[in-house]
């Protein structure tokens, strides 16, 4: 039976240092949860107080209906997996697995039952009688994954478990990470600072800032309707563009901006009627046209001049002018750039841009 985890106020603080600032949060049962944030943000003193390797200093931690706040490390039941694989060089992939079965007394006939199914979930039986040494980076994190899961756990809890890896071994451990969770009918929370790792893979993220959380929500949306500059600015590159809000008439706000006017149907419920605003606008939502190009849209559709291209094969990065006297520059990514594209190289730079006025996102603050 999987289990919900609840944060109630949760509060550390490290002398005059507050790591984490009255943190409440809902893990729901069975979801894969990341913590995301930059370095010193509170994310990994969370997880070390969900595995009760940190005391808190005020607030609860609730597992189910149990309050775990002062229960020790050793009595919560939590899978952890760690950015070090941490296996026992001397042992095989199968003793380091019964591991934890051993401490908790298991008898060896439910403990090789247990440890054939869990490596059989990570695909790693044929390999149970090598030593750690004898497994590339990606095997040995799959038997640290193993280890966790055999014991059962109530919560397991991953400390950026591929920064060790290389990019195209990333990759590959995010899918079997997040099939192995959701077979195992597990609940999860993932500590990262890697926006791919989160996207891809959580049910939800909450994104951290200072100790607190500024952002809860599932991938799209924290990506796409990002509450704030800050999270708009972390989970990706973005233009962020000063305009004035001139009128609104719901589902659409009008703005002013250096480059002309643009149109909004992404914005906060209190928005006022007027005042300065800024706006996220991402480079892959920019569409690019040919000038005069009858199919360009009316609204939100601007004149740009290239200032910069790099050519990366499936898309060029742009960087282009807009406004009287180039009052603005904007990135924009053209996906599969053709030869004949009004920003090639053999173009003469100008074109029109278009921006559907659901990515024009205002931001709060």
């Amino acid at each position: 039976m999987t289990t919900p985890i609840a944060l109630k106020d949760l509060t550390k603080r490290f002398g005059s240092t507050v790591a984490v600032d009255h943190v409440n949060l809902d893990i729901p049962a069975g979801s894969l949860f990341f913590l995301l944030g930059p370095s010193g943000c509170g994310k990994t003193t969370l997880l070390r107080m969900l595995a009760g390797f940190t005391e808190p200093t005020s607030g609860r931690i609730l597992f189910g209906e149990q309050d775990v706040t002062h229960l020790p490390a050793n009595r919560r039941n939590c899978g952890m997996v760690f950015q070090g694989y941490a296996l026992w060089p001397h042992m095989t992939v199968r003793q380091n697995v019964a591991f934890g079965l051993g401490v908790r007394k298991v008898p060896a006939d439910a403990t090789n039952r247990r440890v054939d199914a869990a490596l059989r979930m990570v695909q790693m039986l044929p390999y149970a009688d090598r030593k750690p040494n004898e497994l590339s980076g990606g095997q040995q994190q799959r038997v640290a994954l193993a280890r966790a899961l055999v014991i059962e756990p109530t919560l397991l809890l991953l400390d950026e478990p591929l920064s060790n890896l290389d990019a195209k071994l990333r990759l590959e451990m995010r899918s079997q990470i997040k099939r192995i969770c959701k077979e195992a009918r597990i609940t999860a929370v993932y500590v990262t600072h890697d926006q791919k790792e989160a996207l891809s893979m959580a049910d939800q993220i909450a994104v951290l800032r200072d100790g607190r959380i500024v952002q809860i929500g599932p991938p799209e949306q924290v990506y796409h309707r990002p509450a704030n500059r800050f999270v708009a600015d972390f989970m990706g590159e973005t233009n962020f563009v000063p305009a004035e809000t001139k009128g609104r008439q719901d589902p659409t706000v009008t703005l002013h901006c250096p480059a002309g006017e643009l149109q909004s149907q992404t914005y906060p419920a209190d928005l006022p009627s007027a005042g300065n605003i800024t706006c996220s606008i991402r480079p892959e939502v920019i569409q690019i046209f040919r000038m005069n190009d009858p199919a360009a849209p009316k609204v939100n559709t601007l004149p740009v001049r290239r200032i910069d291209s790099t050519f990366l094969g499936e898309m060029s990065q742009h960087t282009l002018a807009l406004g009287e006297n180039d009052a603005i520059t904007l990135k924009v990514f053209e996906l599969n750039p053709r030869l004949d594209s009004p920003l090639s190289p053999s173009g003469d730079g100008k074109a029109l841009i278009h921006i559907d006025p659901r990515d024009v996102v205002i931001l709060q603050d």
